[in-house]
């Protein structure tokens, strides 16, 4: 019998690796999408376009966050035996200036569901993707599944929330319920909102002649950066394990918006430094520092590790944008 997943926030860049990654496995899955937007499900076209797949073992349900009752509907019909909750307002900059709704779709959307499954029998295994950016200002580095949150952003407050809410209903109810605590992670599937695509997109342009300038806040900014797909692949091995954890993913090396720079233009035989300028205005607010994450247990639980190196990601990146800018041409991207 195939099992059968349901998953929220299916269209975004990790749902759309998760979702190919459950169908490899021999899932039939369900997705809750928002209002239908070619931006939102461009990332998913593959599998929609695919007459084996699509309304046979994918089938997208649509609601939001905050409409319990479709929700409640949606999973009382096609009783999952796991649930992954990827949905909520992810981009932290943008916290700062829609902070209730970031609250709304990231914490208590995060709460209606675990209330949602609650009366579920049997109540599925539940994954909730969490976030470094609920250690906020650590007073340790690097961080564990232990470290204190401190939180400094709406949206770091906002997972903070929905993390302990997460290990609550674990402790409390008896749930199967994790938080894979995910540092930063990327791919070519990014939003063009985030500064990483914003820099692999931006180089490309500007080999083109498509772009003349780039203009970004701090420069020196750090993060633990790694590959998406890595991240995702982990998802379905924690609800895989006789007991349910918390598990920190990161690869434990830092890297700063400097390094991007470096190895995104420098793939193109550009000197960054020649197109890229500073404003104080793209600088944010309150910036985490010294987010570096400690994954040993999941190594040691799940087996789990990085498959690409921080420059591998990049390239893989910035070799998207070419093929994706100039489609005709037949030219190598060095």
């Amino acid at each position: 019998m195939m099992n059968t997943a349901l998953i929220t926030g299916i269209t975004g860049q990790d749902g759309s690796y998760l979702v190919e990654d459950l169908l490899e496995r021999g899932y039939v899955v369900h997705g809750i999408v928002r209002t239908p937007s070619l931006q939102r499900w461009q990332r998913l076209d593959h599998l929609l376009a695919d007459p084996e797949v699509h309304d046979k073992r994918l089938f997208l349900h649509g609601a939001d966050l905050d409409d319990v009752t479709t929700i409640r509907r949606i999973i009382a019909g096609v009783q999952p035996g796991e649930v992954y909750h990827l949905a909520g307002q992810s981009h932290v900059g943008a916290s700062f200036e829609i902070p209730e709704s970031t609250c709304e779709f990231t914490a208590m959307g995060t709460l209606r569901i675990l209330e949602i499954l609650r009366d579920c029998r049997p109540v599925p295994k539940f994954l909730h993707v969490s976030s470094s950016e609920i250690f906020g200002s650590p007073d340790q580095v690097p961080q564990d599944e232990s470290t204190p949150h401190r939180p400094i952003t709406p949206y770091g407050v906002a997972k903070s929330f929905a993390t302990d809410m997460v290990r609550v209903y674990r402790e409390s109810f008896g749930f199967f319920a994790c938080n894979a605590i995910c540092f930063n992670h990327e791919s070519p599937r990014r939003g063009e909102s985030f500064v990483t695509r914003k820099i692999t997109r931006s180089a490309a342009k500007i080999k083109l002649g498509l772009q003349t300038q780039l203009t970004l806040g701090n420069l020196d900014a750090c993060r633990d950066w790694g590959y998406a797909p890595d991240f995702v692949s982990a998802f379905q091995c924690m609800l895989q394990q006789d007991e349910p954890q918390d598990l920190v993913l990161a690869t434990g090396i830092p890297h700063t918006v400097k390094d991007w720079l470096e190895i995104a233009f420098g793939y193109l035989d550009l000197d960054w430094r020649d197109w890229v300028t500073t404003d104080q205005r793209f600088v944010r607010k309150a910036d985490p520092r010294e987010l570096l994450g400690d994954a040993r247990r999941a190594r040691r639980a799940i087996e789990w590790k990085p498959s690409r190196t921080f420059e591998e990601m990049v390239i893989e990146m910035v070799e998207h944008e070419m093929r994706v800018l100039n489609p005709d041409s037949s030219q190598p991207v060095q």
